[in-house]
């Protein structure tokens, strides 16, 4: 049995991934708080009248995938959503009410196509039978302080197997349960690779956490990107207007007021880590912390 799967598999993904993380490598990588929300089952694949919304196998399947993806993609902090329900539960067992982070981005979406077709020809002396499975999903960036969707996108992913027999000698193409996994593999593969790329357009900020004279404690470290002699710069955050046109809060430019030198790291893990920074070149003036944001003047 002959086993075919779409033009960009999984691997080949990863390996474009890596291959752009190794060109930007001189660059922090901004670790962004992701939740995934919602990703449901909309197809009629798996749907009975006695099944609930509850009951979404293939949906939770999809979201599990996406999780998996975007965790082992290194550019994503991923906190659980769907299941918040039953970290909540545990928490009242043990009396430790869960300390939730808040987040960057809310990933909703769905399984919008999904099925399977077995194609096949036969000829005098031979015949061959196809198996083919496809699925895509669409998915949305929706910031959680305004609600605005400000990026949507797509994956679609196919695998199918073959086989073929001569004067009725050869293999029995018997149903292949796989073929459904690997066609949505590849899916939230392509769905969290082109979320990827476009994320990483945007420039890489973090916050000041502490000052002490020439001394600038930083949030993000290792994990991040950041190394001892690293350049950053410092500006002061832009005032935030509300806009009569669109109704929404717009950030004007903010000012460089300072250059910073990366001279030590800390922290334990992704959460914790930060960086120990000096002052080399302008003032951080009476401005406080929450009032100055750090960047990387090479995204600018």
């Amino acid at each position: 049995m002959e086993t075919r799967t779409a033009e960009h598999t999984a691997a080949e993904q990863r390996a474009a991934q890596a291959e752009t993380l190794a060109r930007t490598s001189g660059a922090p990588t901004l670790k962004r708080k992701i939740a995934l929300g919602r990703i449901t089952n909309e197809t009629h694949y798996g749907q009975s009248l006695l099944r609930d919304r509850d009951g979404d196998p293939l949906g939770k399947q999809v979201t599990d995938l996406f999780s998996k993806a975007l965790a082992e993609s290194g550019s994503y902090l991923v906190f659980e959503r769907p299941d918040i329900g039953k970290i909540q539960a545990e928490g009242r067992l043990t009396q430790q009410a869960p300390d939730l982070i808040g987040v960057d981005a809310l990933i909703i979406g769905s399984l919008t196509e999904f099925g399977r077709k077995t194609v096949g020809s036969s000829g005098f002396v031979s015949s061959s039978k196809k198996q083919v499975a496809f699925a895509k999903v669409d998915i949305r960036m929706v910031d959680t302080r305004t609600g605005h969707v400000f990026f949507a996108t797509s994956g679609a992913g196919e695998a199918s197997n073959e086989v073929a027999s001569t004067f009725g000698f050869g293999s029995r193409a018997d149903y292949d349960g796989t073929l459904n996994d690997t066609a949505i593999r590849q899916a939230v593969s392509e769905a969290v690779n082109r979320l990827s790329v476009e994320l990483d357009r945007r420039p890489w900020t973090t916050a000041i956490l502490k000052t002490e004279g020439q001394r600038v404690f930083i949030s993000g470290g290792r994990s991040q990107g950041l190394q001892p002699g690293m350049q950053l710069a410092v500006q002061t955050a832009g005032e935030r207007i509300k806009s009569p046109q669109t109704g929404a809060m717009v950030t004007l430019p903010g000012r460089k007021v300072a250059q910073l030198r990366v001279d030590s790291l800390f922290g334990d893990s992704e959460l914790d880590e930060g960086a120990v920074a000096s002052v080399v070149s302008g003032d951080l003036g009476n401005h406080p912390a929450s009032a100055l944001v750090v960047y990387f003047e090479g995204d600018k």
